[in-house]
């Protein structure tokens, strides 16, 4: 008869189900409209979740047509819930339209 885990199985712990060793450099792409204070407005946000964020390394590429412009952050990523909570607020961010 095969092992099947049980509720209290420690592989059944948030950590163990992890694939990402925290802390680590975490990359997030942004996309948004390209307008005046987008770039800001992500860097405030990243800033707020990691004090430490060096926007010197702050990443841009705008969409074929310039409508759109996509920021890539790196953020030291600390835990599961800082990257969940930093997803939410981007994602609702009235400037945001795209968080990869």
């Amino acid at each position: 008869m095969a092992n099947t885990p049980t509720p209290n199985d420690s592989s059944d712990t948030p950590n163990a189900e992890s694939l990402i060793d925290y802390p680590t450099p975490f990359p997030i792409k942004v996309m948004g409209h390209k307008v005046d204070g987008l770039v800001h407005a992500i860097t405030q946000v990243a800033k707020a979740f990691d004090p430490a964020f060096d926007a010197s390394t702050i990443e841009l590429r705008e969409s074929k047509g310039g409508k759109y412009l996509g920021v890539t952050i790196t953020i030291t990523a600390t835990s599961r819930e800082q990257l969940d909570e930093l997803y939410r607020t981007l994602s609702s961010h009235p400037m945001v339209k795209v968080v990869l």
